[in-house]
């Protein structure tokens, strides 16, 4: 017996919704093979397959050895860093780009992944860039032990241009309440140690594609002399999981992290107010690491203030961990990171000072 839905199929390309621009047959088959990219991220902690109305997660908070588990959740997209996607053609970097962005803002807070949503709208579905896109999330869900349970495609004719697409991806962890990072542990005296980025990570877009295309008239394959590769490899390269390292400093000690920032949009000069105590200031050392050519060449060619540099763009520094003074040393060490500031008394703000010798990094 031939199902309705089968029926319905076969006369897809004469329906009416389909001469509007919706496929339903399209996304159909595509949502089809989409249980074999995702299937190698799940544990026996995910319950049923992908194509239901939700995924279904039995966590085992016991085998953690959480005393008193609080779920951790965080939503967030890639920006204007789809465009380099839309006019590269690739897309196998920006789903990895999405998930390591959203585990890195509930780690800060002291959270482990679980499981993880995607969200892609296009003004029609591509088999080839959906199976990139959602291969590239698997891969960053599988290296971080995250399940990819489920999400949601949706064509949207009208909405988006041809050929473009939005991406938007939801994180749900798990903490133990003793040990969430709020900033509350943040005192005078810790020092602050920086963990490097790769390049602009997912932050600043925007600004950095008008600055290369519009005002120093560069193309993506553009090499300047300044980086070691094309403009395209650059803006392209994956946003970095700092999960190692807070699985490293824990394994030192859950009370070693006294706090932890993602340097995301808003730079070091507004993420790092997020964690700092109202009578707390955090002095930051600019030369305490070596800023990469990507950010010299945007400062340069876009006549950019270097304070607003320090506001839009993370400037080399990706994750910033807040530790005691007298461990900083071997944590950062021990964890390949930067000694680049110290906590003194203050209101809450965060202070640049490039002539100042916070302390030896070493």
């Amino acid at each position: 017996m031939i199902s309705a839905a089968q029926r319905l199929d076969k006369k897809e390309k004469q329906s009416s919704y389909a001469k509007a621009g919706v496929d339903v047959a399209l996304g159909n088959r595509l949502k089809s093979g989409i249980g074999a990219l995702v299937k190698p991220t799940h544990g026996p902690e995910v319950l049923g397959s992908i194509g239901g109305f939700g995924g279904l997660f039995r966590p085992d908070f016991k085998g953690r050895k959480i005393k008193d588990p609080v779920l951790v959740s965080s939503v967030d997209g890639v920006g204007t860093k789809l465009k380099i996607a839309f006019e590269t053609n690739r897309h196998d970097t920006i789903g990895a780009d999405l998930v390591n962005h959203c585990i890195n803002d509930i780690a800060v807070t002291g959270a482990r992944p679980l499981f993880f949503l995607d969200y892609i709208a296009a003004e029609k579905l591509d088999s080839k860039i959906l199976r990139q896109i959602i291969s590239g999330m698997a891969r960053a869900c599988k290296a971080a032990s995250c399940a990819l349970i489920g999400g949601e495609t949706a064509q949207m004719p009208g909405l988006y241009h041809p050929g473009e697409y939005d991406l938007a991806g939801t994180i749900v962890g798990v903490a133990d309440r003793q040990q969430l990072l709020d900033g509350s542990r943040v005192k005078v005296g810790d020092v602050l140690i920086g963990f490097s980025s790769n390049g602009l990570h997912t932050n600043g877009y925007t600004l950095a594609r008008d600055v290369l295309f519009k005002k120093m008239k560069l193309k993506l394959s553009s090499k300047p002399p300044e980086l070691p590769t094309t403009l395209e490899k650059e803006l392209l390269k994956i946003h970095r999981c700092y999960l190692p390292e807070f699985e490293k400093i824990m394994t030192l000690g859950a009370t070693k992290l006294h706090a932890a920032a993602h340097i995301t949009g808003g730079g070091l000069i507004d993420n790092l107010p997020r964690i700092l105590p109202s009578h707390c200031d955090a002095i930051i050392d600019t030369e305490a690491w070596k800023i990469p050519p990507i950010f010299k060449i945007l400062c340069q060619g876009g006549h950019i203030d270097p304070l607003e540099m320090y506001r839009v763009f993370n400037m080399g520094i990706g994750m910033v961990f807040v530790v005691s003074a007298k461990e900083a040393p071997a944590i950062a060490k021990q964890l390949r990171g930067k000694i680049m500031g110290t906590i003194i008394q203050g209101s809450g703000e965060v202070q640049l000072e490039p002539s100042r010798q916070v302390m030896s990094n070493g």
